[in-house]
């Protein structure tokens, strides 16, 4: 049965999947458009560090006020509406829940978030990647051991990746390479909030216009998100990382398959079986026509003739040997998808991807010389910015995740493109956060295949 006639048999039965939400900005927002026009659910609550901003973004999205009324959780249950407050330890540990949405984008708020719905007996679909990158391995097994489910958002690239690599392998094709696009260029790893819009090709005018966050659109171009979100899929799927950090070959969508080969066949890859993400961009910096910049990509081989001899048959495209293709898609619609995840999460009890391993980590990378006493500002700020690694060249070096790298104090100089490690820094060990990163660390680096 599918997960929209399972929907419509909870709606009809008046037994709807009891949704909470953390956080309510735009990827929120947009989950909130589409809730209503969802058969089977009801949004409960919404917690938010401003209900009133929250309930600005539900008119935003075209909710009736009447429906964001309701005084309190209870009521919202009674008069089937929607509770908005402030208070999300009172949403997580309500007993009619069933799924939490967490949204905030906080990576250390986020983890309190999960671990809390987990002891709660709740599932979790978890928008907030910057944490899934830094401990999303251990969220899974501590799911695991709850008895609930712990999930990826669709509509996110790592989960959009993740569901072609089952379709790959579940189809039985050895997958050569999976990943994202993305806009890029060298030196926009060097990109600061101030820099930001002239790189997009935005003026600051037309940025505040929109309520654009510099700062979130920052981690973005520098490269930060696509290392979050590669290493997300890297430790769902098993797939390996470069061993220092994304190249991004630039290539339209018909050339995918061309670069997305190993080297000793003319592509980019240091072996089948990676992560990376394209460039929409040449290394000049003209645009590609029909680039993947939006989109979610997987390449597979067609190990025997026949096979292959059905791609040409089917007019698939491939690399030029007629062994590689890659199916893509070339847009992901981001918070407008979620439900797929929320569904699957309560009524398969099955993930939308979710880490099986730790493969690949994401380590704070100085954007200039660093001075001791100077604060870390984190994800898509002035001083950092992530730099995708193998879990194992993490580990043995002490890497400095960069989930954990705001308000950080670096206590020695740190130069120009340097990673930094936990040393390099005064951390706050107090954190849960924290805690639970390095038991991660204890947990996962000894396993078989870390790295």
């Amino acid at each position: 049965m599918s997960l929209y006639d399972k929907l419509r048999q909870r709606a009809a039965a008046g037994q709807p999947v009891r949704i909470g939400l953390v956080g309510a900005g735009k990827f929120g927002s947009m989950y909130l458009a589409q809730v209503p026009r969802i058969p089977g659910v009801h949004l409960v609550g919404i917690a938010d560090l401003s209900p009133d901003a929250a309930r600005r973004n539900l008119e935003r999205v075209g909710w009736p006020a009447e429906r964001s009324q309701a005084a309190s959780l209870e009521d919202a249950l009674r008069y089937g509406s929607t509770h908005v407050g402030d208070d999300w330890m009172a949403l997580v540990r309500h007993p009619s829940i069933d799924v939490l949405v967490e949204c905030t984008g906080h990576p250390i708020a986020a983890v309190d978030h999960c671990l809390e719905a987990f002891r709660q007996g709740k599932h979790v679909v978890n928008v907030t990647v910057e944490a899934d990158a830094f401990c999303g391995p251990l969220l899974a097994r501590k799911a695991a051991e709850a008895g609930v489910v712990y999930s990826l958002a669709f509509g996110d690239q790592p989960a959009l990746i993740c569901d072609l690599v089952d379709w790959a392998r579940v189809c039985g094709f050895p997958v050569v390479a999976a990943g994202r696009g993305h806009k890029w260029l060298p030196h926009f790893c060097e990109s600061t909030p101030q820099t930001v819009w002239g790189y997009y090709g935005l003026t600051p005018e037309q940025a505040a216009r929109g309520g654009l966050n510099p700062k979130m659109f920052n981690s973005f171009l520098d490269g930060s998100k696509p290392s979050i979100e590669s290493t997300a899929v890297s430790n769902a799927t098993g797939l390996a990382v470069p061993s220092d950090g994304l190249r991004y070959p630039p290539a339209s969508v018909e050339d995918i398959p061309f670069v997305t080969r190993p080297r000793e066949e003319g592509g980019v890859l240091e072996r089948k079986g990676m992560v990376e993400v394209i460039s929409s961009l040449e290394a000049d910096g003209r645009t590609i026509p029909y680039d993947i910049r939006m989109g979610v990509w997987v390449t597979v081989e067609g190990e025997t003739e026949y096979i292959r001899n059905c791609f040409e048959e089917y007019n698939a495209h491939t690399d030029p040997s007629g062994r590689y293709f890659t199916l893509y898609k070339r847009w992901h619609l981001i918070g407008l998808e979620v439900g797929m995840s929320v569904a699957s999460v309560a009524l398969r009890g099955e993930p939308t991807g979710v880490a099986t391993g730790w493969h690949a980590d994401v380590v704070a990378t100085a954007k200039r010389d660093l001075q001791p006493g100077e604060l870390l500002d984190g994800e898509g700020g002035y001083t950092v910015w992530g730099k995708l690694l193998p879990a194992a060249a993490s580990a043995g070096m002490g890497g400095l995740p960069l989930g954990l790298a705001h308000d950080v104090k670096v206590v020695r100089p740190v130069r120009k493109g340097q990673s930094l490690t936990w040393a390099d820094v005064a951390m706050d060990t107090s954190t849960q956060a924290y805690r639970i990163r390095k038991a991660m660390e204890d947990m996962f680096a000894a396993a078989p295949g870390h790295g």
